[in-house]
């Protein structure tokens, strides 16, 4: 049976009350009985760095509402997991909550990594999880230059190292998606998902004006957004060599064997960009 990480809901802070609350939660249109589904929740930091957070109150309802999801689409599930950018100003809150969500829970918890969590472990500290998931991704900032804010190589050198010391199990996640930058007078006002290059290609109002870049050449409505005249487009993309690539580095910078190599994002337009044996031979590296 293939095993399916499933976004239920985000956690934010509504509003109007500064109270948490679920966000865009998940609506199952398709039957899941073929596949083993491990609920993803989602948990803003802003919620963490809140003082007055009542961490058992999140926790109960946290748990409450995912069976709530399970019990409503007849989903069973052995694990659940956290995906939270904890800070060393949201680290109190966020490790104490997984310490109370894993009781309530009585599931096995995965917690999401980040890279900057693996080098500093000592001071992010480590949640009480199962096993972490390293986010192999989102690596730089999000900038009009001409670097790959999802991968770079470069910047990952800078952490590979750390791999072998870091004491939790991980399983490794890896990017397929891509997305656009869209650039104003040289500031970003915007990120486009779902981006079609070759609809863009085949689109009088842009040109291609470099590998990754599009320049609008007269105004126009892309998929319901606006594009100015002189606007950019700074397309961020992942290739099939990116993800042999990254294997192969993670390989060779880590003691332990992973369970699971994760791609994400797992939809029909991901995967449209890519052989089916990418996968099978990013898996191999391993």
């Amino acid at each position: 049976m293939q095993r399916v990480y499933i976004r239920y809901f985000d956690v934010d802070l509504n509003p109007k009350t500064q109270n948490p609350y679920p966000k865009s939660p998940i609506r199952f249109e398709d039957s899941t009985l073929n596949f083993e589904i491990v609920p993803v929740v989602y948990i803003k930091n802003k919620v963490m760095l809140d003082k007055k957070v009542d961490l058992l109150d999140l926790a109960q309802k946290t748990n409450h509402f995912i069976q709530q999801i399970n019990t409503k689409n007849n989903i069973s599930i052995e694990e659940i997991q956290i995906d939270c950018d904890w800070t060393l100003r949201s680290k109190d809150n966020y490790l104490r909550f997984i310490q109370i969500f894993k009781k309530i829970s009585s599931k096995q918890l995965s917690a999401t990594i980040r890279l900057h969590q693996i080098k500093y472990f000592k001071k992010t500290k480590i949640p009480a999880v199962d096993r972490g998931v390293l986010m192999y991704y989102n690596m730089g900032k999000i900038a009009p230059d001409s670097l790959n804010s999802i991968y770079d190589r470069n910047i990952a050198k800078r952490y590979l190292a750390s791999l072998k010391n870091y004491p939790l199990p991980i399983n490794i996640a890896l990017p397929i998606y891509s997305w656009g930058i869209h650039i104003r007078d040289r500031k970003i006002i915007g990120l486009r998902n779902k981006i079609d290059v070759n609809n863009l290609k085949n689109n009088s109002s842009f040109v291609l004006t470099n590998k990754n870049w599009f320049l609008v050449k007269k105004a126009t409505f892309q998929n319901g957004i606006y594009y100015k005249e002189k606007d950019q487009l700074k397309i961020e993309t992942i290739s099939e060599s990116d993800l042999f690539e990254m294997g192969n580095d993670l390989k060779k910078h880590t003691n332990q064997n992973p369970k699971e190599i994760i791609f994400y994002d797992l939809d029909e337009f991901n995967l449209k960009n890519y052989d089916a044996a990418i996968f099978k031979k990013v898996i191999d590296c391993f």
